[in-house]
């Protein structure tokens, strides 16, 4: 039986996410399956992606095919890189601790890249947003002002208006 390593398609329209899943290359997409090992959420930024690790790197070592994009996930999770790692132990290159520690570099190095971004991100949002408050609160201060200009020049004509007034009052008193 030929396996494939695929996705699923799940959600509503323009929404879609994606459970990895290992199958029957004949079986329908959406179809009966062997074992779930992850999921994939591109609707996130950044895309989430949870997998079974051990699970999906049986399965690429028992000979399951992945697809193009299923391919491209376990790259990045680095499920392809333990595979290759444990090809070189298996072939007496070096040791499993050997393979563990280039694998445990690898990752380091990759959550690095992955959380500069994220705080990158986060300071962008945060530069945009004091942005944004402090125009508003320009807007709001010329709008402040023109009020009270407003205000002030409603004032003025009604006082004098009371002055006038006044002024009508004494003209009539005398």
């Amino acid at each position: 039986m030929a396996t494939k390593i695929r996705l699923q398609r799940h959600g509503h329209k323009n929404y879609a996410f994606y459970p990895i899943v290992i199958a029957d290359s004949r079986a329908p997409r959406d179809g009966k399956f062997i074992e779930r090992i992850g999921s994939y959420n591109p609707n996130t930024n950044p895309a989430t992606i949870s997998l079974n690790f051990e699970r999906a790197l049986y399965w690429v070592n028992v000979g399951a095919q992945p697809t193009d994009t299923v391919r491209t996930i376990l790259s990045k999770e680095g499920v392809l890189l333990m595979k290759h790692l444990m090809g070189g132990v298996k072939k007496g290159a070096f040791d499993e601790a050997e393979a563990q520690r280039r694998f445990d570099a690898w990752k380091a190095k990759k959550e690095a890249a992955v959380s500069a971004v994220k705080t990158s991100e986060a300071a962008k949002k945060e530069a945009a947003a004091k942005q944004r408050l402090a125009e508003e609160q320009a807007k709001n201060q010329a709008k402040a002002e023109a009020v009270a200009k407003k205000k002030a020049e409603a004032a003025a004509a009604a006082a004098e208006a009371q002055a006038a007034e006044n002024a009508e009052e004494a003209q009539a008193a005398e």
